[in-house]
């Protein structure tokens, strides 16, 4: 969790932006029932009339209600209206003003209304018709009583009765004074309702602004994620492409990263959201002062122990999940690359069943965890329906007794499902949640590995502006991560400029490995390599990469054409040099015969041309280079024997300044090499021309013999 939270630092601004909007969106939603209430209530029920505070009255009304306020009510209701020049007194007080004159003028509206009128309820109330005297003393301490006997006279229902006469009454006089009710009405209907479209608009605008920029902030993370995974693999050396599987790169790289990108959209569309509405409904529904608050408690209780339910079920299985892809995109590519060996044993069964298992166990685990997030809504929508079934039972209730308002009851409903709504949206976050931090967790400990070679801090790559291309081994030996002994043992010996080096020797003996050392696919354990006097430590990677040309012993081509593969050492690579790599390397003449010739394709992995002709092409690519060394790691064992030849004997010319080190498992391809180095289970058994071992070196013999008739070892022998 914390560390998605951590992505989105890079997007600080942009989650400023959204959390404003966001607000903005949260105070509109929760605006609308409010006003959904007002017109039910006030714009339908009560005719357009707000409150029991008349915005006009006649002077002997005012002057009635006056009579049965205390002094300080009278102040009030001086400074709030103005006589204009009818004689009328408008309304012209502040909020505050308005307020204050609703809470006192509901009770010296219905004393007012009984004492002149025949037909008003509220005459059967025992208020007497004995009024105070003016300048009585006791006339403040009168008044009191009056109102509160007529407040206990009505009950517990008091304060929504008095409330209803008050507007009745104000609405009486309204039409006594000769205004138009009717367009009253309509004008409240059609400012609530214009308010209530403003904030739908602004709400809206909200909404779809936070998308606009949540997915941007989505896309960028991904892209970001993607280049950061993709330049931390690329840097690593083989040691860490073994601790990661291929297939578990690509699940990192694609799956794994898409997982955080999509809950990143939708947590930041939820999880700021959420809680503003959850928050903003219970504040409102305890403003409504229904009385049924607890509502909200019993609903509460039950989403949060069916979300506690759910994720104690399906969490496991969540982290289990991604192991589970990985898994079957390993399988996957195991299969997919092997297929020809697959049909030759005829293993098409074996490895059917073996895919199936990888899916079933996947599927089986999806299903599981989807049956127990789909159980998840229809729970949902039953506690949601069976809260808005005693909303309406205990509300309907209310308003039969005169303590609740149709609309109140209404916008009680809608906060409470927003309220509902809200800890849902933390609910589908909170199931997602997991997985993706799961996904986040892998891809950190791909970016977090630090590579096992590494660059020196004071990299020297000046010693090697002029390099001449000589690679000495001193005293080194090496040992992979985790092993118990040395692969390499005490290797020493120099390839010189000019000269081959062979490397061969039974396998397994550390051939390919000693070659790997150079480049710094792995670093030595102890001892060190030169080249040209510098341990390669000290220069950067890429500078001494740039001075080598190495043929890896499985030829490896990028999807493209043949002459972006030759190319490939850089793009300072002219189209002629190109040409002479070809022909240096034997491939020109079956790209002649291609009808693209040099732009001709070349299919991912090289799928399209032989194993030859892929090797040739490595060949030629590294010769295009034109480095100081060359490595061949057992480059040539896909050649026919002439080719073999051929080849070699280009080379030697092309190669007369460069240092070559070859990797062979062939006698015939090394035969003619300056030095040859026998290697026996990672020492040095042997060093010397063929001549020099054939005579001095069992372990080349015992090669030798296995390789070559008798005729060649007596004639090699005598040299």
């Amino acid at each position: 969790m914390l560390k998605i939270f951590r992505y989105l630092k890079e997007s600080k601004w942009s989650v400023l932006a959204i959390i404003v909007l966001l607000v903005v969106q949260a105070y509109c939603d929760l605006a609308l029932p409010q006003y959904t209430a007002d017109i039910v209530d006030i714009g339908i029920g009560q005719k357009g009339i707000r409150d029991g505070v008349p915005e006009k009255m006649g002077e002997s009304v005012y002057e009635g209600l006056a009579v049965f306020m205390t002094d300080e009510e009278r102040a009030l209701l001086d400074s709030a209206y103005e006589r204009d020049e009818e004689g009328n007194y408008v309304f012209c007080g502040s909020g505050e003003d308005r307020e204050a004159l609703n809470k006192c003028l509901g009770i010296p509206m219905l004393i007012y209304s009984a004492l002149n009128s025949e037909n008003n309820p509220a005459k059967d109330l025992s208020i007497g018709s004995a009024l105070p005297g003016e300048g009585s003393g006791e006339e403040a301490a009168y008044i009191l009583e009056l109102r509160e006997q007529i407040r206990q006279g009505l009950g517990e229902s008091g304060d929504t009765l008095i409330a209803q006469r008050a507007v009745q009454f104000v609405w009486q006089e309204y039409e006594r004074l000769g205004m138009d009710l009717g367009r009253l009405q309509r004008d409240y209907l059609l400012g609530t309702g214009g308010r209530m479209l403003a904030y739908s608009v602004v709400m809206m605008a909200a909404a779809i602004l936070v998308g606009l920029l949540a997915s941007k902030i989505g896309a960028r993370l991904g892209l970001n994620l993607r280049e950061r995974v993709f330049t931390k693999v690329v840097s690593f050396s083989h040691g860490e492409m073994e601790k990661f599987s291929t297939a578990s790169l690509i699940t990192r790289s694609t799956n794994d990263i898409q997982q955080v990108q999509m809950v990143v959209v939708i947590m930041l569309r939820m999880v700021v959201y959420a809680p503003i509405i959850g928050v903003g409904g219970v504040v409102k529904v305890l403003r409504t002062r229904t009385g049924m608050g607890w509502i909200i408690g019993v609903a509460v209780i039950l989403i949060m122990g069916l979300v506690c339910v759910l994720m104690a079920v399906a969490m496991p299985k969540f982290k289990k999940m991604q192991t589970l892809v990985d898994r079957l995109n390993l399988v996957s590519r195991e299969i997919l690359t092997g297929v020809p060996v697959i049909r030759a044993f005829s293993r098409e069964k074996f490895e059917e069943e073996r895919f199936d298992k990888a899916n079933r166990d996947l599927m089986g685990t999806q299903l599981f965890t989807n049956r127990v997030m789909n159980v998840m809504m229809p729970m949902m929508m039953l506690i949601m329906n069976g809260i808005s079934i005693m909303i309406v039972w205990f509300g309907a209730k209310g308003i039969d007794m005169g303590n609740l308002m149709v609309g109140d009851m209404l916008a009680f409903i809608t906060y409470t499902m927003q309220i509902v709504m809200s800890f849902l949206m933390l609910t589908m976050i909170s199931v997602m949640l997991p997985r993706a931090g799961v996904a986040a967790g892998r891809i950190e400990e791909v970016i977090g590995t630090r590579p096992g070679v590494v660059d020196s801090p004071k990299v020297q790559d000046s010693l090697l502006a002029d390099a001449k291309g000589t690679v000495a081994f001193e005293n080194v030996s090496f040992r992979y991560p985790g092993a118990e002994e040395d692969a390499l043992r005490d290797l020493t010996f120099t390839a010189r400029p000019g000269e081959t080096t062979a490397i061969i020797g039974s396998t397994g003996c550390g051939k390919s490995t000693l070659l790997n050392l150079i480049p710094r696919f792995y670093d030595v354990t102890s001892g060190r390599i030169t080249l040209d006097g510098v341990d390669i430590r000290e220069v950067s990677q890429h500078k001494l990469r740039s001075l080598l040309g190495y043929v890896p012993q499985k030829a490896v081509l990028f999807s493209g054409d043949i002459a972006s593969n030759l190319k490939f050492g850089g793009e300072d690579i002219s189209d002629t040099a190109m040409e002479e790599a070809a022909r240096t390397a034997q491939a020109s003449e079956f790209i002649e015969g291609k009808p693209d010739r040099y732009h001709s394709e070349i299919s991912q992995g090289g799928t399209n041309v032989s194993g030859g002709q892929k090797q040739r092409l490595s060949i030629a690519r590294a010769i295009a280079k034109s480095p100081k060394v060359f490595l061949f790691d057992d480059s040539f064992s896909a050649l026919d024997y002439k080719t073999d030849v051929e080849l070699r004997r280009a080379l030697k010319e092309k190669t007369g300044d460069a240092a070559v080190i070859i990797v062979a498992q062939r006698i015939s391809t090394i035969l003619h090499a300056d030095q040859i180095i026998v290697l026996d289970e990672g020492r040095i058994a042997g060093m010397g021309t063929h001549g020099e071992l054939l005579r001095d070196c069992e372990a080349y013999r015992e090669i030798a013999r296995s390789q070559l008739s008798e005729a060649e070892l007596e004639g090699g022998a005598a040299k």
